[in-house]
């Protein structure tokens, strides 16, 4: 992932600063902008692999900036992801529904915002979806369809490794039993959504102590997988 471009858009010079230390330190290569013209012509002009969109912006809006980006066939393939400091939920969806890829409320950690994105570069690009995906002692390889905890092989159906691989790309994200089951049986596949409990079951069993409690489950939503307690 290091030698990528990642824009940062943010009207708080010190919020771009300290993003572009953590991003540096990650090794990619970082373009800032104070507001949405001044992106937008980062955009066009440099084409970087992925951009950070501040909710708020001081002329026209994050949202309204990522509409425009998705709406234009030159620009509507980079992945965006939105900063914002509004929690609520609704503010989320919408975010999603602009097309951003992803979305990360304010405050967070440098090391957050680096798991988030690099989760969001390799679901989006798909040169990178043959690498392995390795997080801490828990390592997956897409070519040999094996899972490896702590250097010893994990046995566990094609069910579970689909979980498994859905889960490792888009870590720190609560999916509900619905949205599981469309990314990972697929949307035209009947299956009831109390299925997701029981493999979810036997993926934290595959995954044994020190592991399973990565796939968190989240009251009223569904699951998630978190290295955060």
């Amino acid at each position: 992932m290091s030698g990528k471009t990642i824009l940062i858009v943010d009207d708080e010079a010190p919020i771009r600063e300290m993003i572009a230390m953590a991003l540096e330190m990650a090794g990619y290569q970082c373009l800032e902008a104070a507001d949405a013209k001044q992106a937008h012509s980062l955009v066009v002009d440099s084409r970087p692999d992925l951009i950070l969109l501040d909710w708020m912006l001081p002329d026209i809006s994050g949202i309204e900036l990522a509409r425009r980006l998705k709406r234009d066939q030159l620009t509507a393939e980079i992945p965006i992801i939105m900063l914002t400091a509004k929690g609520e939920e609704d503010h989320k969806i919408q975010g999603l529904e602009t097309g951003a890829d992803d979305y990360i409320t304010k405050p967070f950690s440098p090391r957050e915002l680096v798991a988030r994105l690099k989760a969001v570069l390799r679901r989006t690009q798909g040169m990178d979806e043959q690498s392995p995906i390795v997080v801490k002692g828990l390592e997956l390889d897409p070519v040999s369809h094996r899972v490896s905890i702590d250097g010893n092989p994990a046995e566990m159906g094609p069910t579970e490794y689909r979980l498994l691989q859905f889960f490792l790309t888009h870590q720190e994200r609560a999916y509900s039993r619905g949205q599981l089951l469309d990314q990972v049986w697929g949307g035209n596949v009947y299956v009831e959504e109390r299925t997701v409990d029981v493999h979810i079951r036997r993926l934290r069993k595959a995954l044994g102590i020190g592991y399973e409690n990565y796939i968190q489950t989240v009251r009223g939503t569904g699951y998630r997988f978190s290295t955060k307690a």
